[in-house]
C-alpha cells in the first residue's frame, strides 16, 4: 500500500476524534428531528473506524483484532460517560457501536475489501 503510514495516522486520528466526541461535555449537535439519530451517529462512527482499519489490514486475524478492539473501545467509552456524570450511560449506544463494527467487518469481507490505493 503506497500511503500506508499516512492512512494509519488518519485512522488513529479518527479513533481519537471518536474518543473526544464520546467524552466531551458538549458534543456537536446535528439539528435533525429524528428519534434515533444518536444511535445512527454511534453506528456510523464505529462503521467508519472498522471500515478504515479493515482497508489497512487485510488478514482475517488483524480484522478480527480490530473488530474486538473497537467493540471494547465502544463499551469502555460508554462506561466512562456514565462515570463522568455529565453524559449518559446507555446500553443502546453500546449496541449501536457494536452493530457499526459488525457491519463494517462484514462489508469488508466482500467487494469493499481493498479500497485504498
Amino acid at each position: 500500500m503506497r500511503y500506508f503510514k499516512l492512512y494509519l495516522v488518519i485512522g488513529w486520528l479518527l479513533v481519537l476524534l471518536v474518543c473526544y466526541f464520546s467524552l466531551t461535555s458538549s458534543p456537536p449537535k446535528i439539528d435533525i428531528q429524528f428519534k434515533y439519530l444518536d444511535k445512527l451517529e454511534h453506528m456510523a462512527s464505529y462503521f467508519v473506524l472498522m471500515l478504515w482499519f479493515a482497508q489497512l489490514y487485510h488478514s482475517k486475524y488483524s480484522r478480527i483484532y480490530y473488530a474486538v478492539f473497537f467493540i471494547l473501545l465502544g463499551i469502555t467509552l460508554e462506561v466512562l460517560q456514565g462515570l463522568g456524570g455529565i453524559r449518559l450511560f446507555e446500553y443502546a449506544d453500546m449496541l449501536a457501536n457494536t452493530m457499526g463494527v459488525v457491519i463494517g467487518y462484514v462489508i469488508t469481507q466482500g467487494r469493499l475489501k481493498n479500497l485504498l490505493p
